[in-house]
């Protein structure tokens, strides 16, 4: 079916718009057309509008991300609107304007481009916009720089009051192009698409040069001696010591993924003397603090201070927000508001260093982090030329704790079981490894994909979605700088590490008197010595996070079943199955489990098997070495050969929740093999 020209004229506008972060923050603002469309039942002409729905992004919208309503329909509700104390009942009564199946969700905004008598509508939250709707004399401020083009509207709660606001001021003000909303953002129109679009862009770009011919050239005060920005390698190493810690603090009451940000507009706010005023006050658009919480947590040390006393004042600042956040609820809280969600920061402040930014998975907390970068700059805005005033506290809670916003949190899906749980695989580039990875991914953990060859691990990690899915880091596990690098890496991606399987490992298979000295010490190295390197690197992050954890070898059925002409494989096998039980024993007080997996012959996909191993077991054992597989298999109970993606379902079985209370086991994927059952 073709597009209607009013949709695609829509799609390209938002697209332009949203691609530039100076015009709107992701998923932030709406932008709306009206046009005539066919009615399905009297085919005869009806006016309809098509408005971005709730939850999505101007950027990438597609016409499936679009509500269309009947605008008969729309505007007949002023004829039936309770008043403002009960306009959240008119959301359920948008339901019943929609027009044919299926679209988005109407947001609340829709009445703001439904009430406003103009073809076309955008709603965005520019920085430079908010800088002057957050600004102490807003009002004025907008006279002076727009004249009568732009027209002030004072703070109101998105909603269909603020649509018939807006729409009131529209015709009240016919030489106007838009609006500045108080404390909000703007919203601009036009009898056109272009027309609307370039009246959007001329708010914007007004209030740009506005602050920058008229602002003072640092509101954010003087350098503070002692916090300028360590330089870069300093900054990443004592944000990597600290992420452990402050993903503590960010998951106490539930787990939370991390993102880290030193770009220069975080560190030269946290340089500066007012930012802890600044900060203090919070966020103001509500698109900024639904995602950063009323305000950060801000740590009040330079960045050269030991980091034991660091540690130690994170957690006295962490009890201090927790409680400050649960006054915060208490004073506002009405008897039929939702439950407080959680105290804890979604984002920390760490002067010298950066931010740390915390969600349900790695895109919110980026997401986070950006829009509390939109409000540093809001912030700079806004003290350039008058004095940053957020709307007062009460109606942040209002918003924050809004029942329709609690509707939407009902309506999203279902968790997956490795939701907020970050991995690290080694070996992950391919074969078991990668098997695992993917599995791991696809239960909702974020994956560290590590393996010595760095190609493997890029592409592997790109398979699995990407950087706010997976990354890759290079690491030979037999190095422990490498290793603690690695996990540095895993840290500055995600915020922490509380899922890791060894896996890396080769194999040589002599008989005895052909094994030399150095057969033995690679073995060992990469696989005995590895394991226990990444393992004790491991222990030191979940036990930082006290978030518990998990730690799962991929040993073999070698460990426990004596074949021939393996023994340097044999016995390192034999060694990781032990560290599995002695690991199990000593980490349990911290909540982290040590699992094991005992695979037999996984041949196909296998880097090992590709690597000269399966030549080697196939002249052992006297078959062809494109049938190994098949070998393997008639030897063992089931007569089923053991692929990789098998070994990946009992990692998933051991770390997926269902066997919470189970440490120190050993998992047989053998396809059952009697020699190798254990006793």
């Amino acid at each position: 079916m073709e597009q209607h020209s009013a949709v695609r004229d829509l799609l390209e506008r938002s697209h332009r718009l949203g691609a530039d972060p100076r015009n709107t923050n992701y998923a932030g603002g709406n932008a709306s057309a009206k046009g005539t469309g066919t009615d399905p039942v009297t085919g005869g002409d009806v006016e309809l509008m098509w408005v971005k729905g709730s939850g999505g992004d101007l950027g990438t919208l597609t016409g499936a991300g679009l509500a269309v309503l009947r605008l008969d329909r729309l505007r007949a509700l002023t004829g039936v609107y309770p008043g403002v104390d009960r306009e959240d009942e008119m959301v359920a009564a948008f339901d019943y304007c929609l027009h044919g199946k299926g679209g988005a969700a109407p947001s609340i905004d829709t009445a703001m481009h439904g009430l406003v008598d103009a073809a076309h509508v955008d709603h965005l939250h520019p920085d430079s916009g908010i800088a002057l709707a957050c600004a102490a004399d807003g009002e004025k401020l907008t006279a002076e720089c727009f004249g009568d083009k732009v027209v002030w509207v004072p703070w109101r709660r998105p909603g269909f009051q603020l649509g018939l606001d807006i729409a009131a001021v529209k015709e009240a003000n016919p030489q106007a192009v838009g609006c500045v909303l108080g404390g909000h953002g703007i919203t601009a129109w036009g009898a056109t698409s272009e027309e609307c679009e370039a009246n959007s862009l001329y708010v914007i770009r007004t209030a740009e040069a506005f602050l920058a011919e008229r602002g003072r050239p640092e509101p954010f005060g003087p350098i503070l001696p002692g916090y300028e920005p360590l330089d870069p390698a300093a900054r990443r190493e004592r944000a990597a010591a600290l992420a452990p810690y402050l993903r503590a603090v960010a998951s106490a009451d539930r787990p939370q993924v991390g993102h880290f940000d030193d770009s220069d507009t975080v560190l030269d706010f946290l340089s500066r003397a007012e930012h802890p005023r600044l900060a203090a006050l919070g966020t103001s658009c509500p698109d900024h603090f639904l995602r950063t919480k009323v305000r950060p947590l801000v740590l009040d040390l330079p960045p050269t201070a030991p980091l034991e006393e660091t540690v130690a004042r994170l957690a006295e600042l962490h009890a201090a927000y927790r409680e400050e956040y649960r006054a915060y609820y208490e004073r506002h809280a009405a008897p039929d508001s939702p439950a407080m969600r959680g105290a804890d920061p979604a984002i920390v402040l760490v002067p010298g260093v950066g931010m740390f930014s915390y969600g349900k998975d790695k895109q919110t907390a980026r997401v986070a982090g950006e829009f509390y970068v939109n409000a540093i700059n809001v912030m700079r805005g806004a003290e350039a030329v008058s004095t940053y005033a957020p709307i007062e506290e009460r109606e942040k809670f209002r918003i924050e704790y809004w029942e329709l916003e609690e509707a939407k949190l009902r309506r999203m899906p279902k968790p997956k079981p490795l939701a907020t749980r970050i991995a690290l695989v080694t070996g992950a580039g391919s074969g078991i490894g990668r098997a695992i990875a993917r599995r791991l991914a696809d239960e909702g953990a974020c994956v560290v994909v590590a393996d010595l060859d760095a190609q493997r691990a890029a592409s592997v990690a790109e398979e699995l979605g990407g950087p706010d899915r997976a990354v890759a880091v290079t690491v030979d596990v037999t190095e422990e700088e490498q290793i603690a690098a690695a996990f540095r890496e895993a840290l500055l991606a995600f915020g922490g590490v509380d899922l890791v399987v060894n896996n890396a490992g080769i194999s040589i298979s002599k008989p005895l008197l052909e094994t030399t000295a150095g057969d033995w010490d690679l073995q060992h190295a990469i696989m005995a010595r590895g394991s226990f390197l990444v393992s004790r690197e491991a222990a030191r992050v979940m036990t930082a996070q006290r978030l518990g954890g998990d730690i799962v070898y991929i040993a073999s059925k070698n460990g426990v079943f004596a074949g021939p002409n393996n023994i340097a494989y044999g016995a390192t096998k034999a060694d990781q199955a032990h560290q599995v039980r002695l690991l199990a024993a000593e980490l349990g007080e911290h909540g982290i489990r040590v699992n094991g997996v005992n695979p037999d012959g996984v041949v196909r996909g296998s880097g090992i098997f590709a690597g000269g191993w399966g030549a080697q077991r196939a002249a052992v054992y006297g078959v062809e070495e494109e049938k190994l597989g098949e070998f393997y298999a008639q030897r063992t109970l089931l007569k089923r050969e053991v692929l990789p993606e098998h070994v990946a379902n009992a990692v998933f079985a051991l770390t997926g929740g269902e066997l919470s209370h189970t440490t120190g086991l050993h998992v047989p994927v053998d396809a059952g093999v009697p020699a190798a059952f254990l006793r």
